[in-house]
């Protein structure tokens, strides 16, 4: 029996609450990967927020597109890796992106605590990313 989720099984987990592993080619080096808070609603893009001068969004503009990989922490094992280009790098919006992802990770209460406490940190972006190579494994199967 495959061990590969279907297409509404993959969008599925993916859309559930996971810490993202974000992976951008860099040149000249290996790439760079670290764990990241997403969002993603089925059929649609995947979506991360940044500190628009960090490492990661300046690879992002650079290379165009990126990979993230998702898994459970338990047995047993399952995980999404999905890949495909950067749709848009735009500011982020403090209550369109930035406050419902705090509230996805944290809750409503510590979110809002975390966003108050953050606000005025450094200027974000948002970068989408329109997902077109799928990788899964669900050991359930």
């Amino acid at each position: 029996m495959p061990l590969t989720m279907t297409k509404q099984e993959r969008e599925r987990f993916l859309a559930d609450l996971h810490v993202g592993i974000i992976s951008i080619p860099e040149e000249g080096r290996g790439p760079l990967t670290v764990p990241i808070w997403y969002s993603y609603e089925p059929g649609g893009e995947l979506r991360v927020v940044t500190a628009r001068t960090s490492r990661k969004a300046q690879l992002l503009q650079r290379a165009g597109r990126f990979s993230l990989c998702a898994q459970t922490e338990t047995s047993p094992y399952k995980y999404v890796s999905v890949e495909g280009p950067v749709v848009a790098i735009e500011p982020a919006d403090l209550e369109r992106d930035r406050r419902p992802l705090a509230r996805r990770y944290f809750g409503a209460e510590l979110g809002d605590r975390y966003i108050e406490s953050t606000r005025d940190l450094v200027g974000n972006v948002l970068v989408r990313m329109r997902p077109q190579r799928w990788l899964t494994v669900d050991y359930a199967k």
